[in-house]
């Protein structure tokens, strides 16, 4: 039989088809995304002044007056994370934060929203210099949070945080 001769299958047929292969294909990629996470802008850095020595400069994200939710009662804000514990050219997703942490060089720390810009996801690694989102690909730069690829259409937000003493805290 040629392919001219060959039936058509009923439309009923290809819909039967179809719509099981497509009700699996949504149940499969549905994910539950978390609350976006608001950005602090940045404020002075605690105390006011110079990191100290050694200390890797935490530039500036925005302006504006922010509040820390998460300082302790002694004023002083909690540690996200230790600067040698974040790679030259890399970084650290901390997820339970909303934060990822990033080192463009070795002076440098910088911090973003986790969450990604196209359709909300947690950014999933940090590579090659770039931050990126397993959901759909979108890829942001480490040292501005610019998008360098992928479905997101705006950078990743800037988080204010500020170095001390060899740890990164919120601003």
């Amino acid at each position: 039989m040629t392919d001219e001769q060959r039936p058509c299958p009923s439309r009923r047929a290809v819909l039967c088809a179809t719509g099981a292969a497509g009700v699996t294909a949504l149940l499969t990629g549905c994910q539950t995304y978390g609350e976006p996470v608001a950005a602090p802008v940045a404020a002075d850095p605690p105390g006011g002044g110079a990191p100290a020595s050694g200390d890797p400069v935490a530039e500036p994200a925005g302006s504006g007056d922010s509040a820390d939710a998460d300082a302790p009662a002694g004023g002083q804000a909690a540690a996200l994370a230790a600067v040698a514990d974040l790679p030259v050219g890399g970084g650290r997703i901390l997820a339970d934060r909303g934060v990822v942490l990033t080192r463009p060089t070795q002076e440098t720390v910088k911090a973003y929203s986790a969450t990604c810009t196209h359709a909300g996801c947690t950014v999933t690694r940090v590579d090659g210099g770039t931050i990126v989102c397993g959901c759909h690909n979108s890829k942001f730069d480490i040292a501005d949070g610019s998008v360098r690829g992928g479905p997101a259409g705006s950078p990743l937000p800037p988080v204010a945080v500020s170095v001390r003493d060899g740890q990164v805290l919120l601003a």
